[in-house]
Formats: structure tokens, C-alpha cells, sequence
């Protein structure tokens, strides 16, 4: 059984890290996050969250990244190592709930698996 632990190693860092999966991933899209899946030579799959002030303040924000990072670090072992994957959050409007968002990053991931 595979460590389920969201250690350094597995987080997405700098900023030219960032870029290169910007400018050279896949994207999927669903109602409230943008998922950009980009190959990385170091053979580990990392995690980068990013979302704008717009959706709200610093506790929405920080609630919407914890969700996220444990619905990665529960469901890592499905996914094709040697990824990274940013997701960008984009709510505007009412925010969703627990489950929503777990359903949404789900159809994400099998996406991104699929792939």
C-alpha cells in the first residue's frame, strides 16, 4: 500500500515549475476548477493549487486548498505517477459544498487518468 501522506516532495513549488506546466499542459475544465496535467522528468506526481482572492476571504480560500489536498492525498495511488497537476480554483459565484467539490475533482482526475 502506497504512503498517504502530501509531503514537500510532492508539492509544486516554484514559480518556473508553475510556468512549465502552464505552458506546456493539458487542461480540463469543470464548473469550478481549471486541472492542468503536465509530465515531469523526477518520476514523482505533484500538486499545486492555485485560486484568486475573487472567491473569497483568506478562511474560504484555506478551506477550498485543505478539501483539495486531502482528496489528492486520498486518491494519489490512482493516479499516473510523474504528473504534475495544478488545479486552479475559479468560483465566483455561491461557493459549493464539501461534496460537490470531491464530485467535480473526481470527474477531474479519471479525466486526467484517462488521459
Amino acid at each position: 500500500m502506497e504512503n498517504s501522506t502530501f509531503g514537500k516532495l510532492e508539492r509544486v513549488h516554484k514559480r518556473r515549475d508553475y510556468l512549465t506546466v502552464y505552458q506546456q499542459g493539458v487542461r480540463t475544465h469543470s464548473e469550478h476548477f481549471t486541472c492542468i496535467v503536465c509530465p515531469n522528468p523526477a518520476g514523482v506526481r505533484r500538486l499545486g493549487i492555485t485560486i484568486i482572492k475573487k472567491v473569497g476571504n483568506a478562511v474560504t480560500r484555506n478551506r477550498i486548498k485543505r478539501l483539495i489536498r486531502e482528496f489528492y492525498r486520498l486518491h494519489k495511488p490512482k493516479l499516473p505517477a510523474s504528473l504534475d497537476i495544478v488545479i486552479m480554483v475559479k468560483i465566483r459565484k455561491a461557493l459549493p459544498t464539501n461534496h460537490e467539490i470531491r464530485r467535480e475533482l473526481e470527474r477531474l482526475l479519471i479525466r486526467t487518468r484517462d488521459e
